[in-house]
């Protein structure tokens, strides 16, 4: 089985020809084993291979280069320089990596260019030789953010890549000769701080894999060249025709090392990192001491991060709880800053905080830094934090500040949700400790994923009441891997298609009636033709239905390449066939469809830019499309929607359908033309609303937005955690509804004995009216609760009242709460007919009512529980008379 540390130990039988390149012979770089780690290296002189591990950080407070680089001017240099040497310089793509249907977020410049197709990894790439400066988001890496230095949830990874050789490009000698250069020229590293590691980097399945060359300077590793040499089959090692070499530069790792400042965060992040030092007593002459030993407080690596703190508390001389208490702090400091930052591109670049997919962890952090606010008793303001960033990376990318809006009022209601869920945790820890139940790792993953409870607020509200928790040091690391990818299932007809040729379509050309031939029937009833007029089910719009030879087509579905038709009874008959399609049909849901698009359009216009289609359906009544927004639609935003869209509707824009190769689809318009989904073939059909939309897209469509005639919004819901539905209907189907409405409208006035016109004062009138009985209705419920609790007052034994009562749940509770009102030593304890069963104290009783009506419940065959002054459960009606009998009641 191949496995990556046999292959590595099977390249360094001959490692001249996996790792030597010409440079190393050049420079006089020889082959080296470390003396600490043991692993294998090249260099001048070191003894140790310059890992974080095997060697302290060598640069802070140091001239390791031959200037200091800010963070934007080390981009520059590198652009400038790579340039000068024939590569092609890129724009970023989106941290939500819409091309790719596995991956929520981009997590690696090389991502820019790999394509499934037909569950394949290929490569698209503009250049042969080229840069970018790719924002990647890295969630796993959670734990370590501000507390190695080098840990970020975002960072830019400045991609240099070559495709093709031997044909095009270059590889190993090239790459590493070119890596050296700036290194040494442009920044000016002594060759002989340069250490090479030898390792090997592989995907998991082993379907591509490759020697790669991490280089180290004083500690810090600066670079990481992966060349893909290979790939498996049949668990054997085969040479890869087309070799792509990948190299992954830290920009903030560049722009640390050329600064010397005590971590990455002080070098990237512009004033933020100043603003907030300015909120806490920050000691720059200790943490400079400390940040030269903090790169090995790895939490993949370290067992106990106090016990490791406390080793380096030794090495620098000071006391260690002193450390733990001001390094803690600037810890929280750097997280929040890393935090915002990650928000602020994922936000711009349509991604949303929730509690499903990609957008969870995007809560998480979110969430981790009010967390740290709350807990340091900060004074920030997050969409501030988020306005200083984008102004600083003003001059790598624009649209940041262009999205500060958007960003601001996500932000800003996330932030009163973590308000509401942070009064939620007070009540929902003081149940569990009154029950006594264990708050371990699972407890507080369900609490999190349920209720919005991070472990924070339960650690908070628990040491209050003196229980002490511990909060796993990598909880939001398990947490963000949970979910960090994302499934898809291929469709799989019943029977085995192989061989049978693609099927050519004509559902794109108008056509309503077809001539075919048949290759193959299977049970009789799935038909395959050579060509087809037929739409199937897909994007989804819903197949076509029509007559193939006299027989109803109840079903089209498209495996692959190849379209199979459902017919209505056995095909019996010749193999040429005559198709017709249910034109009327058809254009409804070319109108549905484009109607999607045109609604799509006008929700990012309305809404905002991080609006996205999540998913949609087209069927003949209506259509439906989910988006991404963080809340509930307003009535007001809903009309704002539909009039947006009928005016694109009136416009009669024409409606441009092309089919493009995928490379210059994406070159021309971007990712967002995956709003509907990665698309699996190198040639994609583009749907564009010029000036509103545009999507690849291989649905139907009207010519012309004007054919859609009219768009009704029917209703809106948010159908999940960051997803909102809004169903509507175009073209007749939307006058249908109109219609429809008017008919109840004429009805309902008839019922008032009113006109329509007059029927929005007359409902008014009677809510009105109703909410007065409804008052008056609460007021006697009052006044009889209170008249009971003063008829039960001869019930109570000494300080405790049990007692049956003919009453509902409500009612029960509201005598209760007159009777606790009214006898502040008083335990009392109600039921019902039904099983329902109530607790309440006063408030000079000490009792908890939680647990005893825990314990009643269970005894009566039921469950139930509560806070320490107030209980609710059922149980056995029969058992309950029992209970109260043994109470002395």
């Amino acid at each position: 089985m191949l496995s990556k540390n046999a292959l590595v130990k099977e390249f360094q039988k001959t490692p001249s020809k996996y790792w030597k390149v010409k440079m190393f012979e050049d420079e006089g770089f020889s082959r080296k084993q470390c003396v600490k780690c043991k692993k294998f290296f090249w260099s001048t002189s070191k003894q140790t291979c310059g890992d974080t591990s095997c060697e302290d950080y060598g640069f802070i407070g140091q001239n390791a280069t031959k200037k200091r680089f800010g963070y934007i001017e080390m981009w520059k240099e590198f652009e400038k320089f790579f340039s000068r040497n024939s590569h092609y310089s890129m724009p970023r793509y989106p941290v939500v990596s819409r091309w790719r249907p596995d991956l929520f977020f981009t997590i690696a410049s090389i991502q820019d260019f790999q394509r499934l197709d037909a569950g394949g990894l290929t490569f698209e790439y503009p250049a042969d030789r080229l840069v970018v400066p790719q924002v990647c988001l890295r969630f796993p890496d959670i734990p370590n953010v501000g507390v190695t230095g080098k840990h970020h949830t975002s960072f830019v990874m400045a991609g240099q890549h070559s495709f093709g050789y031997p044909k095009t490009g270059y590889w190993k000698d090239r790459c590493i000769e070119l890596n050296f250069e700036f290194m040494t020229e442009v920044m000016g590293i002594k060759k002989d701080e340069l250490t090479y590691v030898e390792d090997l980097w592989a995907m998991p399945d082993m379907s591509a894999f490759g020697p790669c060359v991490e280089t180290f300077s004083r500690g810090l590793e600066l670079v990481n060249s992966v060349f893909m040499q290979f790939s498996s089959k049949n668990n054997k090692r085969i040479e890869l025709p087309i070799k792509v070499v990948d190299v992954g530069w830290g920009l903030e790792r560049l722009a640390w090392f050329s600064q010397g400042v005590p971590t990455s965060y002080d070098a990237t992040f512009g004033k933020v990192t100043d603003h907030l030092k300015g909120l806490i007593d920050y000691d720059e002459a200790l943490f400079l001491k400390y940040a030269s030993h903090a790169g090995s407080l790895n939490l993949d690596e370290v067992k106990d991060l106090r016990t490791a703190r406390g080793i380096i508390a030794k090495k620098i001389g000071v006391n260690e709880s002193l450390l733990e208490r001001k390094v803690a702090t600037l810890q929280a400091i750097y997280s929040i800053a890393d935090h915002t930052k990650t928000l602020l591109y994922a936000i711009s670049d349509g991604g949303l905080p929730s509690n499903v997919g990609g957008g969870y962890n995007l809560r998480v952090i979110l969430r981790r830094a009010l967390n740290f606010i709350d807990e340091m008793n900060l004074k920030i303001d997050l969409p501030e934090i988020c306005a200083m960033h984008a102004e600083f990376l003003h001059p790598l990318d624009t649209k940041l500040m262009e999205n500060l809006v958007d960003v601001e009022k996500i932000i800003s209601y996330e932030t009163d949700r973590f308000v509401s869920s942070r009064a939620k945790a007070a009540r929902i820890v003081e149940v569990i400790i009154s029950q006594n139940v264990d708050i371990d790792e699972d407890k507080m993953v369900k609490l999190y994923e349920s209720q919005g409870v991070t472990p924070e607020m339960i650690k908070s509200h628990a040491e209050q009441r003196g229980v002490q928790i511990k909060v796993p040091e990598t909880f939001y690391e398990m947490l963000s891997k949970k979910h960090m990818g994302r499934k898809e299932e291929d469709k799989k007809f019943s029977h085995d298609l192989t061989g049978i040729k693609p099927t050519k379509v004509l559902y794109y050309d108008g056509v309503k009636n077809f001539r075919a031939r048949i290759l193959k029937i299977f049970d009789g009833k799935h038909v395959v033709l050579d060509r087809t007029g037929f739409y199937p089910t897909a994007g989804g719009q819903i197949h076509d239905l029509g007559r193939i030879n006299g027989f109803d087509v109840v079903k089209v579905e498209k495996y692959n390449n190849v379209i199979v038709h459902t017919i209505d009874g056995k095909y019996k008959g010749a193999k040429a066939v005559k198709g017709s399609i249910d034109w009327e049909r058809r254009e409804q849901l070319m109108k549905n469809h484009t109607a999607t698009h045109i609604v799509n359009a006008a929700a990012r216009m309305v809404l905002g830019n991080h609006v996205n289609q999540a998913g949609a359906e087209k069927v003949v009544q209506k259509a439906r499309l989910d988006i991404t927004h963080y809340k509930s639609l307003t009535d007001e935003e809903v009309n704002r929607i539909e009039e947006v869209a009928n005016r694109i509707v009136a416009d009669k824009i024409h409606v441009n359908k092309t089919v493009m190769t995928r490379s210059d689809a994406e070159r021309a318009y971007g990712s967002m033309i995956y709003q509907g989904g990665a698309v699996p073939s190198t040639n994609i059909r583009i749907v564009e609303i010029p000036g509103y939309d545009v999507e690849a897209c291989g649905g139907t469509h009207c010519d012309s937005t004007g054919e859609v005639k009219a768009i009704k919004i029917l209703k809106t819901e948010r159908i999940q955690d960051g997803l909102v539905r809004l169903e509507f209907a175009a073209g007749s189907k939307a006058w249908e509804d109109l219609k429809r409405k008017e008919e109840i409208l004429k009805k309902v006035a008839e019922v008032f004995s009113v006109s329509v016109d007059h029927l929005p004062s007359t409902a008014q009138r009677f809510f009105e009216e109703w909410k007065e009985k409804d008052k008056a209705i609460e007021k006697l419920k009052s006044e009889l609760a209170f008249l009971k609790a003063e008829n039960l007052r001869g019930k109570i034994r000494g300080d405790k009242l049990f007692h049956i009562l003919p009453y509902n749940r409500e009612q029960l509770i509201e005598v209760a709460q007159a009777m606790a009102a009214d006898h502040p030593k008083l335990l009392v304890v109600l039921a019902n007919v039904n099983g329902d069963i109530v607790g309440k104290r006063g408030d000079e009783n000490e009792e908890n009512v939680g647990q005893i009506i825990s314990d009643i419940c269970q005894k009566c065959g039921g469950s139930g529980g509560g806070s320490v002054s107030f209980g609710q459960g059922r149980g056995d009606l029969a058992k309950v008379r029992s209970v109260f009998a043994e109470a002395g009641f």
